[in-house]
């Protein structure tokens, strides 16, 4: 192919012809590109010189690879050891020059200007080469070293001579270099060609004819340089010949070719040869001077030769990598003007002196927690300059990292994972690259790939605590904080962001109990509550996070509500209503102490705040009864006399507990009767009832020692065996009322068990201190047939009922005002 090239080239400049040359190189495009695609390369000649924006050739269409992929995949073309002198147009898949591209600046002399390009395109990772072959063109025209040759000639020269001339210097390769040399017309010089070593063809004048230095002592011709390109440049220098008189002996070299081996980077200074020429002349015309000529670019300023003694020493940098050898032309030059040539060839050793070169073609600063094994996070292009064991290269990443070097492509690794990423462990990882040759010694290059974890949403939000728990009081206003409750999240970013709501799922009714600020987690109350109707209740919060997709958990919020002295007492009995007044009897011969009735009254509050007392603020008679303290039992004062009126009427206050304390008021009835019997069962506690302040002062300092729980449990065995010896007393008169359930407060606790209040376990009932001792139960809500049968029943195994039916009939009771029935214990 190379061949068919020059063949090509060579061709005349006849229209046929460049249409042949024409045929030719886009045979040998079609060719390259074919073989080259068949490897995943591409091979694009062009030649230098193109404008910027230029079209190289269309890559997506030459690799097969759609157009729409090459920006998706984020393709882009990287240079390998050169400058950026193409760019990929994504849009187009076109390859475009981006810089001047100068082939004499690029690759000097090379024969061939080979530039090595990789198109990258990502997702998955694939690699193409794309080779640009630069061709030369005629940019340049031949240039001599000095405009001015000068030449001393004995006119004893014979004819045949040769002196060799300054080869005029083209940047451009091939035909459009230095292709032949004229000279102008005279009639004793001739101009020939002479080739070296390495093929390099430089000028030589012939003498042809004697000179007579007394006919002519001087000549001046002009030559010519002239290159093979189309159209052709030339150059030109003037020579200038000065006859002397005779020098018969020209120096001679000991050798004609001297080699000589240095290695790269060595000092200045360093001696590489020295040269030896004779001449067997005296005087001025054996003086000999050493000199170079024709110095190539790479061999300019590298290298000096001392022009007396011909010692040849290092001037500048010698680097391998630029030349591997010199081969220089050295003159020596008499006094005379007689020169001879020899040729010193210096070849260059390779050191390692390159480190290997670490490029990052592509990088991901991030790669996602939930990335699988093998992804890729960055492409390196790892070389070395050196040849042989200098240049191999190894490379290595930091131990104990999730992460490996997988190399696919010559000089390429990729970075990819090797593990799962957990960002909540390792939010980043600083990737230590070592790269070392096999050199002696060996050198590296480290570089530090930083890598950031991003985050994805896979721990949901977690709560300090499964349960919470609050109290708050009741009748609080809307809007009262309760509680904070406060989520957690190993998240970040978003994905941390805490949002709370109270959930609807599994008690939509209590979830409207309470709202939440959705950014804080503080909860406050949306109603009033009434510990009355509830007393406790159980809620779930929500925290979700900000990812996507959301994750959320919950937690249990219970709240307890305090109860506040919100409730007055209620009297149960006696009715307290305008058309209805429940009369109570005693007889006229009852003594002190005697049990003439009850005040029954109830709080909804609880604790503290349904502790009731009662208290007589007006009466009849004063000082006529007396009222248990925390009982509400109505004794006898003092035994009645003839002058106390029959009817007694007391206004009995009834009063909580509470830090503000709420009262009641009951009328009490009650008619003294003659012929009554007295009960002796109404007296046997009779002096104890004193006492039941004391009991209750004892009973409050017990509860706050330890032994509270002693007492307590003695009392209520003692209470249940003295419920066990009951009596019960019924009224003759059929017609004794029954308490209904309408005279009742809507949900009290029946204390009773007799079902006389409605049963509503969310209430407790306190029993003041003493109410053992004598208490009313009133009947169920049931007609009076059934009370009646019920009462029957008690009456068979009673004998309280035949020591009181004889005198029952002779009680006095006001016609038509109804009895009530009660049990007293």
């Amino acid at each position: 192919m190379k061949s068919t090239i020059h063949l090509c080239l060579c061709k005349g400049r006849s229209k046929i012809r460049q249409h042949l040359k024409l045929k030719c190189w886009l045979f040998f495009y079609l060719f390259n590109l074919v073989f080259c695609a068949s490897f995943a390369e591409v091979r694009y000649a062009l030649p230098e010189e193109m404008q910027r924006g230029s079209v190289i050739g269309n890559v997506a269409q030459d690799l097969g690879i759609k157009v729409m992929e090459l920006p998706a995949r984020r393709a882009r073309v990287v240079a390998e050891g050169t400058r950026q002198l193409c760019e990929l147009d994504t849009g187009s898949g076109n390859l475009l020059v981006s810089q001047r591209i100068d082939r004499e600046d690029l690759c000097a002399q090379a024969t061939v200007c080979v530039l090595q390009y990789q198109l990258l395109l990502e997702d998955p990772l694939k690699v193409y080469s794309l080779v640009l072959d630069i061709h030369d063109m005629n940019d340049n025209s031949p240039v001599f070293a000095t405009g001015k040759i000068e030449i001393d000639l004995v006119e004893s020269t014979l004819l045949g001579r040769r002196f060799p001339l300054e080869s005029a210097h083209d940047p451009d390769l091939g035909t459009n270099s230095v292709r032949e040399y004229k000279l102008s017309l005279n009639d004793h010089f001739a101009l020939e060609m002479n080739t070296q070593m390495n093929g390099n063809s430089y000028p030589e004048l012939v003498l042809k004819k004697a000179l007579d230095r007394e006919t002519r002592a001087e000549y001046e011709m002009t030559i010519h340089g002239i290159d093979g390109g189309t159209p052709a440049k030339s150059g030109a220098a003037s020579i200038h010949i000065r006859v002397l008189d005779a020098n018969d002996n020209v120096p001679i070299f000991s050798q004609r070719v001297y080699k000589a081996s240095v290695r790269e980077n060595s000092l200045k200074g360093t001696l590489l040869a020295t040269l030896n020429a004779t001449d067997l002349d005296e005087g001025v015309y054996g003086q000999i001077t050493y000199s170079f000529s024709h110095l190539s670019d790479k061999t300019r300023g590298i290298v000096e030769i001392d022009p007396h003694s011909g010692e040849v020493r290092v001037a500048g940098p010698i680097d391998y990598e630029e030349a591997n050898a010199h081969e220089l032309d050295v003159q020596a030059k008499d006094g005379g003007g007689q020169a001879s040539h020899c040729k010193l060839i210096i070849d260059v050793i390779d050191e390692n002196d390159n480190k290997p070169v670490i490029e990052i073609k592509s990088t991901s600063s991030s790669v996602a927690e939930d990335s699988k094994p093998g992804t890729m996070v960055a492409l390196l292009n790892i070389y070395d300059l050196d040849t042989g064991n200098s240049g191999r290269v190894k490379c290595a990443i930091t131990d104990n990292v999730p992460f490996k070097l997988v190399s696919e492509v010559k000089n390429y690794y990729m970075l990819v994972s090797d593990g799962m990423l957990d960002r909540e462990l390792y939010p980043e990882y600083n990737i230590t690259v070592t790269a070392t040759d096999a050199g002696s010694p060996s050198l590296s290059t480290i570089k530090i790939i930083e890598i950031i974890v991003n985050d994805i949403n896979d721990n949901p939000p977690t709560f300090t605590r499964s349960e919470y728990t609050a109290n708050v009081w009741e009748n609080q206003p809307i809007g009262t904080f309760v509680m904070k409750v406060k989520a957690e999240d190993d998240d970040d970013g978003s994905n941390a962001k805490m949002l709370y709501s109270v959930s609807k799922v599994a008690s939509p009714e209590m979830a409207a109990f309470l709202s939440i600020n959705s950014e804080t987690g503080e909860l406050f109350t949306t109603r009033l509550f009434d510990y009355e109707q509830s007393v406790q209740f159980q809620m779930q919060v929500t925290a979700t996070d900000g990812g996507d997709p959301p994750l959320s958990s919950t937690c249990t919020v219970n709240v307890f509500i305090g109860d506040h002295n919100d409730n007055p007492p209620v009297v149960l009995y006696p009715v307290q209503s305008a058309g209805f007044v429940a009369e109570d009897m005693v007889p006229l011969e009852a003594p002190k102490g005697y049990l003439v009735t009850k005040v029954v009254a109830v709080d909804a509050d609880s604790g503290h705040n349904a502790w009731l007392s009662y208290r007589i603020i007006k009466a009849t008679q004063p000082g006529l009864f007396t009222v248990g303290l925390h009982t509400g039992e109505i004794r006898i004062a003092r035994t009645f006399l003839e002058e106390d009126e029959p009817k007694q009427t007391l206004v009995i206050l009834v009063k909580d507990n509470g830090p503000e304390s709420l009262s009641a008021t009951a009328t009490v009835s009650i008619l003294i009767g003659d012929g009554l019997p007295v009960l002796n069962e109404l007296l046997e506690f009779t002096d104890e009832s004193q006492g039941n302040g004391n009991l209750t002062l004892y009973l409050i300092i017990a509860l706050t020692t330890v032994s509270s729980l002693l007492l307590l449990l003695i009392s209520a065995v003692m209470y249940f065996k003295i419920c066990r010896r009951g009596y019960m007393y019924r009224s003759t008169t059929s017609n004794l009322p029954v308490f209904p359930t309408t005279y009742c407060p809507p949900s009290y606790t029946d204390v009773s068990r007799c079902g006389t209040l409605l049963k509503d376990e969310r209430y407790d009932s306190f029993l003041t201190t003493g109410s053992w001792r004598g208490d009313f139960r009133f009947g169920s809500n049931i007609d009076t047939d059934t009370l009646k049968k019920r009462s029957a029943a008690y009456q068979k195994d009673l004998t309280l009922r035949r020591a009181s039916a004889g005198r029952a009939s002779s009680l006095k009771v006001r016609s038509g005002a109804p009895h009530s029935w009660y049990i007293v214990y």
